[in-house]
């Protein structure tokens, strides 16, 4: 029986069952707190703890899930063909927009971790918070942290930045659809964009846009940022 609980299809069946379970009750509900990744981690914590599915058997079972993520980023691609004229036309603006944001990010939750006492190790997990979370785990491998955390750290980000995002945005008058695409993606990557394309198909393209180019520019700005604050 405990071959089986800890068999790859056995956790992949549980996540894919757990999670199709909160998308149903989202869309019946709506509730922003409802969200499915919000309610799926909990949830399968909490079976995998009284099945006595250990952790390292959950991350083998689900490796295939860890590993579209990749594609799945890519696949944003085919909305940024779609909005492509829009993008031209506001290229300038949207670089700019990225570029302050992950700079403004890296060097906030630097100064506020290290503020608090915060040892380099989990500084710079810190340090990509607002990337997706393949590149957030490979950024804080290469800068001394600790991958697990900066996933965690992501996911929260993430859901914390999908629900509250459009209230905030809402609330400041922010009416532009690039504007909002551009919030999103780049401060709640993943999760923002699925919250930005149910907003309209600009917002999503436009978030799916951020996601990439707040990737490249946070894993350049990094090591650069880390370099200037030790001359300080």
């Amino acid at each position: 029986m405990n071959t089986l609980l800890n068999s790859e299809i056995f956790i992949l069946m549980l996540t894919l069952a757990v999670y199709l379970v909160a998308v149903w009750l989202y869309r019946k509900t709506r509730l922003p707190l409802l969200h499915p990744l919000l309610v799926s981690i909990p949830v399968l914590a909490l079976i995998t703890h009284l099945l006595g599915i250990t952790y390292e058997s959950f991350e083998r079972g689900s490796h295939i899930i860890n590993f579209l993520l990749g594609p799945t980023v890519v696949a944003l691609g085919y909305l940024l063909y779609e909005q492509r004229e829009h993008l031209k036309a506001n290229s300038v603006s949207i670089l700019t927009s990225v570029f302050v944001g992950s700079l403004i990010g890296i060097v906030s939750v630097v100064l506020i971790a290290r503020w608090f006492g915060a040892d380099h190790e989990l500084v710079a997990s810190l340090e990509p918070k607002s990337v997706t979370t393949p590149i957030a785990m490979s950024i804080a491998e290469r800068s001394g942290g600790i991958p697990a955390i900066a996933a965690v750290v992501v996911i929260v980000v993430g859901i914390f930045g999908g629900i509250v995002g459009p209230f905030i945005l809402n609330s400041l008058g922010i009416k532009s659809s690039i504007a909002r695409g551009l919030a999103l993606g780049s401060a709640a990557h993943g999760l923002g964009t699925a919250r930005a394309m149910e907003l309209g198909a600009l917002e999503g393209a436009i978030s799916g846009l951020a996601i990439g180019v707040m990737g490249i520019m946070t894993a350049i700005l990094v090591p650069v940022v880390e370099k200037l604050l030790e001359l300080l």
